[in-house]
């Protein structure tokens, strides 16, 4: 953040610099990350502020899903207990974006549910990504983005088992997953965007669930914007393919599963949604 802010302070001093926000939200009928199925029907808001000059930016933001699988209360009517569980994801982002160029730094705060004992334990990623935007090179709307998990909960686990006695051990790798994204918006008449994206895992990752280089997302959205005099409201449907997914189980084709249950190698999903931003 300090480098960050240092840039666009040297930046500042030859350029007028303009304060900058967003603030949103959207309903989604699943909430899909990267063509994973990560929850079911979700309010996700949204709040970014900066600053900005003619061909940079600076933004700090944060970004919420509460899933409706989130809110459980639960009695438990033999120990007359009341077990209550408002668990949303919260994401801390901070990104500067130079002549198209974009870095940035991610942070997910998580939670999984313990099963044993009964409650959800939180965790948490740190992602870095950089990425370029030929927009207003080329005049071509095409961007490609590397984003890569530096610390947190990121290893690929390793089953060994004794040959003599069969005790199973396992141990843990730090997996540096890493997820290459190239993607393409074209614009229609009445403010209509088909947006296509191919998300590919360059090594093996337990996050995206493979053991090689692969292609694990292909999707494309659909959506229509209006703008009103307070706000622009937009209705989109995005639907997703993991071509690694099907080489793996062909016979799985739609996984309805999020969370601790999630099969990885997903095959197909899919989500609707309906947003506001002001």
């Amino acid at each position: 953040m300090m480098i960050m802010a240092a840039a666009v302070i040297a930046v500042a001093a030859q350029a007028e610099v303009k304060f900058a926000y967003e603030a949103g939200a959207e309903v989604v009928t699943a909430y899909l990350w990267r063509g994973q199925l990560n929850g079911g029907l979700s309010f996700q808001p949204d709040l970014e502020v900066g600053f900005d000059t003619e061909n940079t930016g600076l933004r700090v933001g944060t970004w919420i899903s509460i899933g409706a699988s989130d809110w459980q209360f639960k009695t438990n009517a033999a120990e007359k207990e009341n077990n209550t569980f408002f668990i949303p994801e919260v994401d801390l982002m901070a990104n500067y974006s130079f002549y198209g160029a974009t870095v940035g730094l991610t942070y997910y705060q998580l939670f999984n549910y313990n099963a044993y004992d009964k409650k959800y334990d939180p965790y948490y990623q740190l992602e870095v990504t950089a990425g370029y935007n030929f927009g207003d090179l080329l005049n071509f709307p095409l961007y490609i983005n590397w984003n890569t998990m530096v610390a947190g909960d990121d290893d690929n686990v390793t089953v060994d088992v004794d040959p003599n006695t069969g005790e199973e051990t396992e141990s843990a790798k730090r997996a540096w997953s890493s997820y290459l994204e190239v993607g393409y918006d074209h614009s229609f008449p009445y403010d209509i965007t088909l947006g296509g994206k191919v998300g590919m895992s360059p090594w093996k990752s337990g996050l995206y669930g493979n053991d090689r280089f692969a292609v694990v997302n292909v999707s494309v959205r659909l959506q229509k914007d209006w703008d009103l005099d307070v706000c622009q409201l937009s209705l989109f449907a995005e639907g997703a393919i993991n071509p690694y997914g099907v080489r793996q189980d062909k016979n799985s084709v739609f996984i309805n599963k999020a969370g601790m249950e999630k099969v990885y190698c997903q095959t197909m999903n899919g989500t609707i949604g309906l947003g506001v931003w002001f």
